[in-house]
């Protein structure tokens, strides 16, 4: 798919024309019982506007409303960097081991893999996979040529051109933290599906609405990420709608998926609002504080990844035969 045109900035048209019409009901379960859960302006850029993350009460499906339109979307995601958080290899790999127990897949396919670094860990464990990727970003050009990846796909994996190409070709699809990002996650999902040979495995991490950092630290909690995160689903609700498209759930894991990164993201978003544009004096004074709040995370994952307070989930489910 060739690169979006480079949005025009809110400041020049104003946020109106950025967003679709407000929903009244749910995306997901279609209820009208909805709350508002945040309101929060973008704390990473400091744009202009404020988001509001709506949540239902009858599915506790969590989602932006209104949501973002694709001018929006191209606005906001311009120029960011692959990740908003470190991911180290060693992350890498352990979510690769997650497939261990399982056939080794001759073909594999990484959804959302900016310049490959999964799929160059994941090749640790799986030194006879072919490795594809996928992304909309010119990165995913980088990774093949790097030789991370075999196979470049640039593009949304909803599009009609690249569900023709993948379909059927791989043994396992991987996408981690990708379906937040997507306006429909349930048609994600089906093309994922699509994808996958009969009884090939998707591997799917998510943040967790439930976790208890959302509440505590509010709209400082890194993983409401607006308005860059379009929808924040339940595991059940994940559950049900793979089980709902004939698919067996394998494994689930509230645990090893969790990232270390909550009290310093926390900080860090709140470091960018509250200080000036030209801020470099200040940002090095605050580096202290910020290394404190890294300790911290990394010394109480191994108790938090065992509570309410663990961010991130993953899926493990197997595609059955076709009907």
């Amino acid at each position: 798919m060739p690169p979006a045109p480079k949005a025009t900035a809110p400041q020049e048209t104003g946020t109106d024309g950025f967003h679709e019409p407000r929903r009244e009901d749910c995306p997901w379960c279609g209820s009208k019982r909805l709350r508002t859960r945040l309101r929060t302006p973008d704390l990473r850029k400091r744009g202009p506007g404020t988001f509001v993350v709506d949540e239902c009460r009858d599915c506790a499906h969590a989602f932006q409303n209104p949501r973002l339109a694709a001018e929006g979307l191209a606005f906001y995601h311009q120029d960011l960097p692959q990740a908003p958080y470190p991911v180290p290899p060693r992350r890498h790999r352990a979510a690769a081991r997650a497939m261990l127990p399982f056939p080794e897949p001759e073909s594999w396919l990484d959804v959302g893999t900016g310049e490959g670094a999964f799929p160059a860990a994941a090749k640790r464990y799986f030194p006879y996979t072919a490795f594809d990727g996928l992304d909309t970003t010119r990165r995913v050009q980088k990774a093949r040529a790097s030789g991370h990846i075999e196979e470049a796909h640039r593009g949304r994996l909803t599009d009609r051109e690249i569900v023709n190409r993948v379909h059927a070709r791989y043994d396992v699809v991987s996408m981690f933290h990708h379906l937040e990002h997507t306006p429909d996650p349930r048609e994600e999902l089906r093309a994922a599906l699509t994808a996958l040979r009969p009884g090939g495995h998707l591997l799917i991490e998510v943040p967790d609405p439930h976790c208890a950092f959302g509440t505590l630290l509010g709209k400082w909690w890194p993983w409401y990420a607006q308005p860059r995160h379009l929808h924040l689903m339940p595991l059940a609700n994940l559950v049900a709608e793979l089980e709902s498209q004939h698919c067996t759930i394998v494994a689930t894991d509230r645990r090893t998926p969790h990232i270390p990164y909550d009290l310093t993201g926390a900080l860090s978003l709140a470091l960018t609002r509250t200080l000036p544009a030209r801020r470099t004096p200040l940002l090095r004074a605050a580096i202290p504080f910020l290394a404190t709040a890294t300790v911290l995370d990394h010394a109480l994952a191994p108790l938090l990844r065992r509570t309410r307070f663990a961010n991130t989930y993953r899926i493990i489910a197997r595609r059955g035969a076709p009907a």
